[in-house]
């Protein structure tokens, strides 16, 4: 069968020069990267020059067939509005891009209304990153729900990756009730290896609210491909939701240090435990309805030098 694919979690970037939990974050040589007080394997090796482009990121989608992406964001890549305003420009049938504010102290709110006024699609918080050693930032706070006012009144999505569990729940489901038109898309599905993950999950029980899987290859790397696990949690978590509530994201670049761009959606494909029907969803139809792609390139297949 012959699959839409898109990818609903992405990363781009031009050059990493940011702060997280006051350690630094620097793009270095050879696909390398400060983070954090270490060296770390950022990006493939052959990316020497540590620039994260949409045109590399076009040509391994091509290369995979993969039709479409979302662009979101995270505090450790820095802010990267600019760059993804004009990726979204030059590929609009190809990149759906997440704009982020600095949410970590307050002021968020008008720079929101800039993104937005701006033509930004979708906001992304790492929520995760805002338990600060300072104080929380809580999600039901005034100004962040200021904010989700705003977004569910101009039709605006929000791409979300949790802490851990249940650690922001109830934050959620108050954000949920009080915005019951607000789309929500929850990444790296739910934080799948560790406890209460099926908690993140069950919050697609609503109607505005998916569940994307970027990350799930980082997340089970220790088992490795064909990454079965990943697939029985993906199973799990249908038979919990639905499949027409979760998206495939790969996570792109960080989770191709180990594999190639291909064998983080192929494991899918290539599994008996989904039918061709749920495998169809996951991959990119699901992603096509919730996002509205339209106008999406059909990518022929090129033969491999090896085969």
């Amino acid at each position: 069968m012959n699959y839409t694919i898109i990818d609903a979690h992405a990363h781009l970037w031009l050059r990493q020069d940011t702060t997280v939990d006051g350690l630094p974050i620097r793009t270095l040589e050879n696909g390398r990267s400060l983070f954090m007080g270490e060296i770390r394997q950022m990006l493939p090796p052959f990316m020497v020059d540590g620039v994260n482009s949409a045109e590399v990121f076009l040509s391994n989608m091509d290369y995979a067939q993969v039709s479409a992406a979302v662009i979101t964001q995270e505090f450790i890549d820095g802010i990267q509005n600019d760059y993804l305003k004009e990726v979204a420009t030059r590929y609009p049938d190809r990149f759906f891009v997440c704009g982020m504010c600095e949410f970590r102290k307050p002021g968020y709110f008008k720079q929101a209304e800039q993104l937005i006024d701006n033509n930004f699609k979708a906001i992304k918080i790492p929520a995760h990153r805002l338990l600060l050693k300072e104080g929380r930032v809580m999600l039901n706070c005034e100004e962040m729900m200021q904010m989700f006012g705003l977004m569910e009144e101009r039709n605006i999505i929000l791409s979300i990756d949790l802490a851990e569990g249940s650690t922001q729940i109830a934050e959620m489901e108050e954000i949920i009730a009080q915005y019951p038109r607000l789309k929500i898309a929850i990444g790296h599905f739910g934080m799948v290896t560790l406890p209460e993950w099926k908690q993140q999950i069950l919050l697609a029980r609503h109607p505005n609210v998916m569940i994307e899987s970027g990350g799930i290859t980082w997340l089970f790397n220790e088992e490795f491909y064909p990454f079965k696990g990943a697939v029985k949690a993906i199973r799990e978590a249908a038979d919990l939701v639905g499949m027409e509530k979760l998206m495939w994201g790969s996570d792109y670049p960080r989770t191709i240090t180990a594999i190639t761009y291909k064998m983080s959606y192929d494991f899918i494909t290539k599994s008996p435990e989904l039918t061709e029907s749920e495998k169809a969803l996951f991959l990119g139809e699901n992603a096509r309805n919730f996002y509205g792609f339209s106008n999406l390139h059909t990518l022929p297949y090129i033969k491999n030098m090896s085969e």
